[in-house]
């Protein structure tokens, strides 16, 4: 077992290496965007028999696999206009979607249905991984079967015999791992799609999404974020609507973490706070916050219409007292809806509409 120590600097050659070992029927642990996965061929059975063995997987659950695009999409399975059109709005992402096999990839990694579990990730060295390797490689954690998936490989080594360790060809250590949960499992195979195993983003359709944690809002405003494919010839504006405490400056922290802003300074007493962004397309993103305003009037002192120009983005708490300036945003703006409802003392539903 190599272990080969992860950097900026030697990611190409991470790449080079995990390739080497892939094409030899290999087992690699890797990191991913999620948790640190189990990699090995998906079409290859001696390799997929190694991976079955190290994990201690019972015969018939099957495993899903990384694929680089949508091209291999349709290589290995079976996807519908409908289908494809569901999977553009949520991958790349921390989705294993289940759809109906080609049966191309080794026959004990699909379900007993036939059906097969892909993930596109929002990950660039698993991306370079699968395009260098032109085969789908499974997707499964790196844990044995029945404990917890792992961020540290230290912490999957301590749980592993000496017997096991002899089954891992390579080890690409990362370092701590962020704290995501593994991917949603969501199947399309029906037209109703279901949700099989909840990760970081749930959501019901496509603009509702639910959460049970500061975190996991953090997460669903920047996973929006990073599906929106707006122009930005137009400044962006996010109206957040909600109850005190329902999570909306939550929701703007997980917003400006998108955009390099490692903290956010409440604006309560000062109505608004102006950050200056380093990004080819978005200048500056100004946090407002309505609570305290009264009147009309101390809306219009604040000049907002300085700031509708194009590349910037304004998230506006208690946007309901945006009054007229509703009809000046629509004529000048993109807008975002995004209305945080209680479903529990714990849990929010997160509605975004535009």
């Amino acid at each position: 077992m190599k272990i080969f120590k992860l950097t900026k600097k030697n990611q190409k050659e991470a790449i080079k290496i995990t390739l080497k070992i892939l094409k030899n029927d290999g087992l690699v642990v890797f990191p991913s965007d999620t948790v640190y996965g189990l990699l090995t061929e998906a079409t290859n059975e001696r390799a997929v028999k190694k991976l079955i063995n190290f994990k201690n997987r019972p015969p018939g659950k099957p495993i899903s696999v990384f694929l680089s695009d949508f091209s291999m999409i349709d290589d290995y399975v079976f996807i519908n206009k409908n289908q494809k059109n569901i999977l553009k709005k949520l991958l790349p992402g921390p989705f294993t979607i289940i759809l109906k096999s080609k049966n191309k990839v080794c026959s004990l990694i699909e379900s007993e249905k036939k059906t097969l579990g892909i993930r596109i990730p929002d990950f660039s060295l698993i991306l370079e991984l699968v395009k260098n390797f032109k085969k789908p490689i499974t997707a499964t954690s790196a844990n044995i079967s029945g404990h917890s998936p792992h961020y540290r490989v230290e912490s999957l080594l301590k749980q592993l015999s000496d017997k096991k360790k002899e089954l891992i060809d390579l080890i690409v250590n990362a370092g701590v791992l962020p704290r995501n949960k593994p991917s949603t499992i969501i199947d399309i195979t029906e037209d109703n799609f279901k949700i099989l195993r909840k990760g970081d983003i749930v959501f019901s359709d496509e603009k509702t999404f639910y959460s049970k944690t500061p975190t996991q809002t953090k997460k669903i405003a920047s996973y929006f974020l990073k599906k929106l494919n707006f122009s930005f010839d137009k400044p962006l504006i996010f109206i957040l609507k909600a109850e005190m405490g329902a999570g909306k400056t939550v929701f703007v922290k997980g917003m400006a973490q998108f955009f390099g802003i490692k903290k956010i300074i409440s604006p309560s007493f000062v109505i608004f706070y102006e950050y200056k962004l380093k990004n080819q397309k978005i200048n500056n993103f100004i946090h407002f916050d309505f609570y305290n305003i009264q009147e009309e009037e101390e809306i219009n002192d604040l000049k907002i219409n300085d700031y509708l120009k194009p590349g910037n983005i304004l998230a506006i708490e208690w946007g309901e007292k945006a009054g007229s300036l509703m009809s000046l945003f629509k004529n000048k703006a993109k807008i975002v809806f995004i209305e945080i409802e209680y479903v529990s003392e714990k849990e929010r539903k997160i509605k975004i509409s535009y």
